[in-house]
């Protein structure tokens, strides 16, 4: 580390004022490899720390608290360091070309996406050569930019789950309820096609039940007796006021 820190120190001396662009651009080139090798070494050593429980010496439980307390990582930046360090045993391609600072920290974290438990477990249960796929996304990253790097992995995991996640069926319901000055309420609701047969269901089993003769109120004014019923009758007794309108006889 002494040369590293020597090295570091000799490049901040030079003076760049008198370079100009070709000059400065080969200067970069070798600088920014460099930069994807220290990386590289750093993903590598925070799963070194990881394995060994290393965060626990600072009274610390893993590597993405330890990185962000003391390397001042943002939590995004964190996680993508220990993800792309527990990936590289997995993708030794990207962890070769990663290493010669071929491939930018990005690109590796964006990768390591393939080795997550998960993914490694629906490529095997689908036959996928892990080995093919770490080749080709390496080969992305060496020779295209980021996003055609995330975009190359996005596709691979789209493909890996075709059918994606199951749809909730819940997620379109929503119920908003106004409480006005006078102590009326008035509100609005929205329904998936399952949840809005089954209330009308409901509602018109209640209405019918507690329709008696002589009740001549529209269908939009009969159901909210029915409703409050219901809502009442959920409750323990005592637990809820009752509501203050009555059927008609």
């Amino acid at each position: 580390m002494d040369e590293l820190t020597a090295a570091l120190d000799a490049l901040a001396a030079e003076d760049l004022a008198p370079l100009f662009g070709p000059a400065l651009l080969d200067r970069l080139r070798p600088l920014l490899a460099a930069q994807n090798r220290l990386a590289a070494e750093v993903a590598r050593t925070v799963r070194e720390a990881e394995l060994s429980g290393a965060p626990e010496v600072d009274g610390l439980t893993t590597m993405t608290s330890w990185l962000r307390g003391h390397a001042h990582l943002a939590d995004a930046e964190a996680a993508r360091v220990v993800r792309t360090g527990r990936a590289l045993a997995h993708l030794p391609g990207l962890a070769a070309a990663f290493a010669a600072g071929q491939v930018t920290g990005g690109q590796a974290g964006v990768i390591a996406r393939v080795a997550e438990s998960e993914h490694r477990a629906a490529a095997a249960e689908q036959g996928v050569d892990l080995a093919v796929v770490d080749g080709l996304l390496t080969g992305v990253a060496t020779s295209h930019p980021y996003a055609d790097t995330a975009q190359a992995v996005h596709h691979y995991l789209d493909r890996l789950d075709a059918d994606g996640p199951e749809p909730d069926p819940t997620e379109g319901r929503r119920l908003v309820l106004t409480t006005h000055a006078d102590g009326s309420l008035s509100g609005r609701s929205e329904l998936d096609p399952v949840g809005g047969e089954k209330l009308q269901t409901a509602l018109e089993s209640l209405v019918q039940a507690g329709r008696a003769a002589g009740d001549d109120r529209t269908r939009a004014s009969s159901r909210p007796m029915p409703s409050c019923s219901c809502a009442t009758t959920s409750w323990p007794p005592g637990a809820c006021p009752r509501c203050a309108a009555t059927s008609p006889r």
